[in-house]
């Protein structure tokens, strides 16, 4: 018996440990190795990724227990749905080596709570108006209103984004800042909205979704991420991208949080987020269409750069997309899939 329990316990001494592992549950696309070459040099390959369709489903299925991920990757929009629903926990800023490199704008006020750090801006870009320059006049697109103009009907999109959608609808009817969005605004929101699906082709899921639907001549306007611009300009398409319309276009953040209970490794999130905010990336991240949070990178890159990803500097209204009252953006949420719905 002696020898027995000996043996074993030898035996189970000499297992290797488990394998370091970490999930990183992402939007499609994001799992490019040269977004996070760094890690890849590191350990030899990229980590895992699982992927979501948008944001609310990630919530749900992590509310649910799903707890592979050690790192989600969401829109500032979301973020304090997240921090109040006890599923993140506050990043270590003494462990993220490009903290003071960052740009102070997307990391104020706005993406804390009580000091600590939940939410942490990695890649920006901006929505606006996108269009086909051969079939539609650019005074046609120097208006918001173009989603309301009835010569278009049928021919235009609008991102199936709760965020975007709120971002267009608000800097429509005259709102810049939904941080404080009053309810007569919201109700401004959702009627311009109402207006505006009437007019629809469809709603787009996904940036390749759209540039079929730009492609093939099924829709010709579309409020757009600037990814769309160089995308389809590889592709000789006749794109254009009008930020600058009367009312404004916006800006969008997002980043990674920090997940409470996961089964993936702590040093490896941190790895992966380094290598996310790492200077190697933000050639790879741009030339995708994101702007990267590192702003001492970022500068380095040139206006002409920043222009031709659709990031460069403009003259005209900005909603940025920065993190909002919980209970609007689930006022928001529900609002949305009844106006999508016809109601």
């Amino acid at each position: 018996m002696t020898f027995r329990l000996t043996l074993l316990a030898s035996t189970a001494l000499a297992l290797p440990a488990a394998a370091q592992t970490l999930t990183v549950f992402d939007y499609s696309g994001f799992e490019d190795p040269a977004f996070h070459a760094t890690y890849v040099e590191k350990h030899g390959a990229s980590p895992d990724f699982a992927f979501f369709g948008d944001e609310e489903e990630a919530f749900q299925k992590l509310s649910s227990g799903y707890d592979e991920p050690g790192v989600t990757h969401i829109c500032a929009g979301s973020a304090t749905k997240f921090i109040e629903s006890g599923l993140i926990e506050p990043w270590d800023l003494s462990r993220i080596d490009n903290w003071d490199n960052l740009s102070t704008d997307l990391t104020g006020q706005d993406v804390a709570s009580d000091g600590d750090v939940y939410f942490m801006p990695v890649d920006y870009g901006s929505t606006a108006i996108a269009y086909n320059t051969e079939e539609v006049p650019a005074e046609a697109v120097a208006s918001l209103d173009v989603f309301l103009n009835p010569e278009y009907q049928g021919r235009m999109s609008l991102p199936d984004n709760v965020d975007d959608a709120y971002a267009l609808a608000y800097l429509a009817t005259g709102t810049t800042d939904w941080s404080n969005a009053t309810d007569e605004e919201f109700e401004a929101a959702n009627d311009w909205l109402r207006q505006a699906h009437q007019n629809l082709r469809t709603y787009w899921t996904d940036p390749a979704e759209l540039s079929q639907l730009l492609s093939s001549g099924e829709v010709l306007v579309s409020w757009a991420w600037n990814e769309t611009l160089p995308t389809m300009v590889d592709e000789g398409f006749p794109i254009g991208f009008q930020r600058e319309a009367t009312e404004g276009s916006s800006l969008w953040l997002c980043g990674y949080v920090n997940m409470a209970d996961t089964t993936s490794d702590e040093d490896l999130a941190y790895d992966f987020l380094n290598a996310m905010l790492d200077e190697s990336a933000t050639v790879p991240l741009l030339e995708a269409g994101y702007g990267q949070s590192n702003e001492a990178a970022m500068v380095g890159q040139g206006e002409e750069a920043l222009v031709a990803a659709g990031l460069g500097t403009i003259d005209a209204p900005v909603l940025a997309q920065l993190p909002m009252d919980g209970q609007l953006r689930q006022r928001q949420a529900e609002t949305f899939e009844r106006i999508k719905a016809g109601f």
